[in-house]
């Protein structure tokens, strides 16, 4: 049978020993956190964020879809207002297009210079031209804004950034658990004997 003091020496090595896999990990990926948290946070707070971080929504003239022009129009219309207005060597390559019938508006994403066209769906006349801040703060939040600088082809940055980041948080919580709950477990040992 284990001694009383031996499980306490066993209970007091375990938990230096997750103190200080705490304290390497969170010096070594201190700075990444800093940023995951004020990402994150100014991500949790962009809809209410008077337009600094995401867009408002504008309105076009009809919700009815068959009122619309073809989606290939729209397109064209956007790619014009960027060429004219923005950056006439800039890319066309749309990352993704949002269709709100509700609001009878189409959002042009463009995958480079983080600009989003809103265009009238019935008309096609422009409604906003947008800074698309927090898509860019997204791509800082989950590690893709080094596969869009670097321009890797899958965003194995990102893979690797969540994953490590990922592992750094569960980590943390399984040896912060330790470090709270290690202390009450050896006092209540010394408090049986």
């Amino acid at each position: 049978m284990i001694s009383e003091t031996t499980q306490r020496q066993k209970q007091a090595k375990l938990l230096r020993l997750f103190r200080k896999i705490h304290r390497t990990t969170g010096a070594f990926l201190f700075i990444f956190f800093f940023f995951i948290s004020i990402s994150g946070l100014l991500l949790g707070w962009k809809k209410h964020s008077n337009g600094m971080l995401l867009a408002k929504s504008y309105e076009g003239t009809t919700t009815e879809l068959k009122k619309w022009i073809s989606l290939d129009s729209l397109y064209k219309n956007a790619c014009i207002i960027v060429k004219d207005s923005i950056d006439k060597n800039g890319s066309l390559e749309v990352e993704r297009i949002d269709v709100h019938k509700e609001k009878g508006m189409v959002k042009f994403v463009f995958a480079e210079n983080f600009i989003g066209i809103q265009l009238d769906g019935a008309t096609g006349k422009l409604l906003h031209i947008e800074q698309r801040r927090a898509d860019y703060i997204e791509k800082i939040h989950d590690g893709s804004i080094l596969d869009y600088y670097f321009k890797t082809s899958n965003g194995q940055i990102k893979l690797m950034y969540t994953t490590i980041m990922g592992l750094a948080l569960l980590v943390f919580t399984i040896t912060g658990f330790w470090l709270w709950y290690g202390p009450k477990r050896m006092r209540k040992s010394t408090s049986l004997e």
